[in-house]
């Protein structure tokens, strides 16, 4: 046993020195000798033992085909070799002198953070936009369940409402004037449209008696005498409906555009003076019940409710209180110019004065438009 010991010794024990030469041993260093083997045999049994615990602790490893781990020292068993293409599961690094598994993490698990943080930020985003709604919805509701309750109220007589005589009054004149003048607005046309057709009767008639007189020498002198009367009434009818023309599209921008903004605005008043109602009501009720924390709680937030709607009423009463003025204003303006044209155009028409006629026309300055101004061109029809 000692022979065959020696001679393992003598195959794994080769030392070399500094310049890379091998070193002699001395034959007569025997002692010296024993012990180098056992430390050399001590060596082989923990590197094997490491190599064990290496490839156990490897099994899950990745799959490295062209790769393979050596454990240290020579002489060591096929146990000492462990081939990378059986190792599989997440790469780890071993650290031998503490045996731990440190997980190795690369960019994979950088993009699945990164990923991961995006697809959260995206969530708590639509989250966000939500929750918003939903309040949103959340006031709305609120808000016309008080408005529809006060609404109910007053109609059956058991609310009170705020009002304004003197504005209630002059909101009610201007619907009353509004309606009027909507009659003024749909008899003018209906006059536009008449005398239109009578003009254009005329200047077929004028037509058709000048083609007459060129056509009868017995009674071109008569033919030709109505043929320019006609002629003459189709000028003098153009012009007064370019004056009544004038005249309808005033008015229809006074009732359809002034008046129509000032009441979409009385409209609005009238909304707010229903929610500042509701919010009165609700802080009144909530003032008769008990005064306990949560009740003093409700009462605060009634009240900062109750001033918000307060102000937007004020601010829209007086925005009615303004336009009615410049409404009034404007209207007085407006109509008295109009009902000075109308007036003498129609006279001067029928008097059959034509300069006069005229004249009415360059002093308001209408222009009139060339006989088939009204038809498109052929291009504008493409």
């Amino acid at each position: 046993m000692t022979d065959s010991i020696m001679s393992k010794a003598a195959t794994m024990e080769i030392p070399i020195n500094s310049n890379g030469d091998t070193g002699t041993l001395p034959e007569d260093d025997s002692l010296e000798q024993a012990a180098k083997l056992q430390w050399s045999l001590d060596e082989q049994v923990g590197s094997s033992r490491g190599t064990r615990d290496l490839q156990q602790v490897m099994v899950s490893g990745p799959n490295l085909n062209e790769t393979s781990i050596v454990s240290g020292g020579y002489g060591g068993t096929a146990e000492g070799i462990i081939p990378t293409s059986s190792i599989k599961g997440p790469a780890v690094r071993y650290n031998a002198e503490f045996n731990k598994r440190i997980p190795v993490t690369g960019l994979g698990s950088n993009m699945h953070h990164s990923s991961s943080s995006s697809s959260m930020t995206a969530e708590e985003l639509t989250r966000g936009v939500a929750v918003e709604k939903l309040e949103t919805m959340k006031k709305w509701g609120l808000n016309t369940y008080k408005c529809t309750k006060q609404m109910i109220s007053e109609r059956f007589g058991r609310g009170s409402r705020t009002v304004d005589l003197e504005l209630e009054a002059q909101i009610e004149v201007l619907r009353d004037t509004k309606r009027k003048y909507e009659n003024v607005l749909r008899l003018a046309r209906a006059l536009t449209n008449h005398f239109y057709n009578m003009v254009q009767t005329q200047h077929a008639l004028g037509d058709t008696f000048a083609d007459l007189s060129q056509k009868s020498p017995e009674l071109r002198d008569e033919f030709g005498y109505n043929a320019e009367t006609q002629k003459l009434l189709c000028k003098n009818g153009e012009t007064l409906l370019g004056a009544i023309n004038f005249f309808v599209s005033s008015i229809n921008t006074l009732v359809n555009k002034t008046m129509e903004d000032t009441l979409m605005t009385i409209k609005m008043y009238e909304n707010a003076r229903l929610e500042f109602d509701a919010y009165r009501s609700d802080l009144e009720e909530l003032s008769l019940g008990p005064r306990d924390a949560v009740a003093m709680a409700r009462i605060d937030a009634a009240q900062q409710q109750y001033q918000v709607h307060k102000e937007k009423y004020e601010r829209l009463r007086s925005d009615v209180i303004i336009k009615l003025k410049f409404l009034e204003e404007n209207k007085v303006k407006v109509m008295h110019k109009q009902l000075l044209l109308f007036h003498n155009a129609i006279s001067a028409y029928f008097a059959g004065n034509q300069q006069q006629l005229e004249q009415t026309l360059k002093q308001f300055n209408i222009k009139l438009r060339p006989p088939g101004a009204d038809k498109p061109s052929w291009l504008e029809e493409q």
